[in-house]
Parts: C-alpha cells; sequence; structure tokens
C-alpha cells in the first residue's frame, strides 16, 4: 500500500463512525435480539409448565403399579372386555415387558368401547393403526382411550413406546366382531379372544 491509502476500516463513514465500531455495534443488536428472543422462549416453558401441571396424555387417574395385580379395576380376574349398563363395553388391559395382557381383546363393531390401560414397569405405547386409537401407558396412571369400531376384523396392536430389548416382539391384537356374535356377559364376566 502507498502512504498515501488508508486502510479500508481506519477510514471514516460519511457521518464521522469508525467501520469496526458500527461493525460491533450491529453485533451487539444481534446479540440482543437472540438473548431477548431465549429470554420469551423460556418464560413460554416455565409458564405453560406450571399452569398446565405438565399430566400425562391421560385421564391422569393414578394407581400403584406394585400391587394393581393384587387385587382392583387391574386384577388378573378382571382384565379383558366386559360389557357395561349402558351396552357399552370396557376393555381393560396391562403392558407389560414385553406384553399386553389379554393379547388379544374382543370387542363388538358399532359399540362404543373403552380401553382403560395401565403400566406395571416401563412407558409402552398403545396404538391400533387405522384407528383414532394411540396413547402413552405410563406407570402409575390409568389411560383411557374411547372409539367405536365401525368395521370387522382383526387390528394389530403394536407397543409403539421403545420399552427395551424386547420391545419389537411386544404385540398384541383387538379382534372386532358383529355385534350380534359377541358373547352375552352378566356384570361379572369378561372375555377375550387369548388362546
Amino acid at each position: 500500500m502507498a502512504e498515501t491509502e488508508t486502510h479500508p476500516l481506519r477510514r471514516r463513514l460519511p457521518d464521522g463512525i469508525m467501520p469496526e465500531e458500527e461493525i460491533t455495534r450491529t453485533e451487539n443488536r444481534w446479540v440482543a435480539v437472540m438473548l431477548g428472543m431465549l429470554g420469551l422462549m423460556m418464560v413460554v416453558i416455565v409458564v405453560t409448565g406450571i399452569t398446565d401441571s405438565l399430566h400425562p396424555p391421560s385421564n391422569v387417574e393414578t394407581i400403584d403399579p406394585t400391587t394393581l395385580h393384587l387385587g382392583g379395576e387391574f386384577a388378573e380376574s378382571n382384565l379383558g372386555t366386559a360389557r357395561e349398563p349402558d351396552g357399552s363395553v370396557t376393555a381393560r388391559l396391562v403392558a407389560d415387558q414385553y406384553a399386553f395382557v389379554p393379547s388379544c381383546t374382543l370387542v363388538p363393531a358399532d359399540t362404543p368401547v373403552k380401553f382403560r390401560l395401565t403400566s406395571t414397569d416401563v412407558i409402552h405405547g398403545f396404538l391400533l393403526p387405522v384407528t383414532n386409537v394411540n396413547t402413552m401407558v405410563v406407570p402409575g396412571y390409568i389411560a383411557e382411550v374411547r372409539t367405536t369400531f365401525t368395521r370387522t376384523g382383526v387390528y394389530s396392536m403394536p407397543c409403539n413406546e421403545f420399552c427395551g430389548s424386547g420391545h419389537h416382539g411386544m404385540l398384541a391384537k383387538v379382534e372386532v366382531v358383529p355385534a350380534e356374535q359377541f358373547p352375552t356377559l352378566t356384570a361379572d364376566e369378561r372375555t377375550s379372544c387369548a388362546k
């Protein structure tokens, strides 16, 4: 460079500000904007966490997973499908590594069905493809899903939450039969299609 030339960053802008000062000011503005956005996101997370109480996706009924098999709604004798007084059916299942109990649930078509599930160990998923049934089954909570099947057939019921090394084999099914073929049950009888 010739002695008469000035380095580009040493030249002054028309309003008397040096270019490096303008660059520093612009960078500081962007840092302030980014910190403001980060702060706003943190406030949103904290407020929604406090106001929504971060409950799992269920009707927030709790149960002790260590004693659920001893009695009550999820005792072995209560698992399966039961007819309710209003004509609907309730299917109770327990998810356990690496199976659903019962492994096949029998329900009638064109009838309101309520699935009630819980887990004894880890988080499992309850999914019936091509239906509106999809929920997490969390230990200590009872998951409830309501639906009505309009078509008969057998629906695969895979666990769709990774639950351990045997997850890939955790598969059950729901068999939907015409309403007139569904067994007539008394108030304390349960049915399933498990063999």
